[in-house]
């Protein structure tokens, strides 16, 4: 059940990176499988095989951070492209059905620690207030259900020069449509969605130079827009406008009209009901105009990468990994590869009806860490 997923991490290590450091990337896989059995960080695993923790402290320091990060893009990158290139050449509607979508969020992992890099004051969603945390930026691309994680980085503290999150944004896009060139794929042909956060008319200049037609982006409340003769704020038309129920591909009742604001000139904007109570829009940054039915069927794909953020956060536990200096990175990159993995285990026939937890529990059932460390492994650890 393992081996083959174990293998094709390790197909893609020898040939993407030839370093030759392989105690070092078993290392950071056998770290990422322990997740399975309930150790979180290098500390807890070392102490269950009753080794010195250094020992994995000083492998994981072998990669630089250029590698790190370069690891952790191609294997995202790598099993993306695996799960698109099935559905790339069938039609439109096929492609539409299997919700492929690329999607921007970011998420505040709070923890305190002056060692820390990137530890900041960021807003938090979830808090609903600033905490003390790192910003993880991430784009994921939804297929099928299920987020593939393509490009994640911290955030560095805020107001400093070439910092700002939609400047950092298009670097990513641009460095993944490259990566995505590489296979083959053309991702400005995938639509995008981002949170209210990223609005600007210059972001959307720079996404349509970049080559992607499809953008749809939650609206700000603040913001000023003409619907026919008459000019208000958005928070204003939301309590105005009339949703119609029962609309074609709209699952909730929901209005889609022609504006003209200040800042973004013509626009299209899309009103739909959340709850009973409230009122959301969304705004179409598309090059060609989308229909109410394409930009509900985008937008519901968005919600998929809160559910990524959930898994890193509550299941893989990405709070507990505490590393110095570059291996905010290293952490990084063991936490994805245990999601990745899981993911490919998910992706298997017999494991389709599975959650990651149950598929994790199974693991644990079926299976000894010690047995993994000894069948799969070579790492130089004498074992207790």
């Amino acid at each position: 059940m393992l081996d083959n997923s174990l293998s094709w991490f390790f197909i893609i290590f020898s040939s993407e990176f030839r370093q030759n450091k392989i105690d070092a990337f078993e290392t950071i896989m056998f770290l990422a499988i322990a997740h399975c059995f309930g150790f979180y960080n290098p500390k807890q695993l070392a102490d269950f095989l009753g080794i010195p923790h250094q020992t994995f402290y000083h492998s994981l320091k072998e990669f630089s951070l250029y590698y790190l990060k370069k690891m952790l893009i191609r294997f995202m990158v790598k099993q993306a492209a695996e799960q698109l290139r099935p559905v790339l050449d069938k039609s439109d509607a096929t492609k539409s059905r299997a919700g492929v979508s690329i999607t921007v969020d970011n998420s505040v992992i709070d923890r305190l620690g002056k060692m820390l890099r990137c530890t900041w004051s960021w807003y938090s969603g979830l808090c609903k207030k600033v905490v003390n945390g790192q910003d993880l930026l991430g784009i994921v691309l939804t297929f099928g259900g299920m987020a593939f994680p393509l490009h994640l980085l911290f955030c560095s503290k805020q107001g400093r020069a070439n910092t700002d999150k939609p400047g950092l944004l298009i670097a990513m896009l641009k460095e993944l449509k490259e990566e995505f060139k590489k296979e083959g794929i053309d991702i400005t042909a995938f639509p995008l969605t981002f949170d209210s956060w990223f609005v600007s008319n210059e972001l959307k200049l720079q996404l349509h130079s970049l080559g992607f037609k499809k953008i749809v982006i939650a609206g700000k409340g603040n913001y000023t827009f003409t619907i026919g003769t008459k000019k208000q704020k958005a928070s204003r038309w939301k309590k105005t406008l009339k949703l119609i129920k029962k609309q074609w591909g709209v699952d909730v009742p929901s209005l889609r009209v022609k504006a003209s604001s200040p800042t973004f000139g013509s626009i299209i904007l899309f009103f739909f009901e959340k709850s009973t109570t409230r009122t959301y829009y969304l705004m179409d940054f598309s090059k060609a105009s989308l229909r109410s039915a394409e930009i509900w069927h985008i937008w519901k794909q968005h919600h998929i990468i809160e559910h990524f953020w959930k898994i890193l956060k509550s299941l893989l536990k990405i709070k507990s990994m505490r590393l110095h200096d570059d291996g905010l990175y290293a952490a990084l990159l063991i936490k994805v590869v245990a999601y990745l993995f899981l993911v490919r285990l998910k992706l298997k026939k017999n494991f389709l009806k599975f959650s990651l937890t149950e598929i994790m529990r199974k693991i644990q059932r079926e299976f000894d860490l010690k047995d993994i460390l000894d069948e799969h492994f070579h790492l130089p650890i004498a074992v207790t």
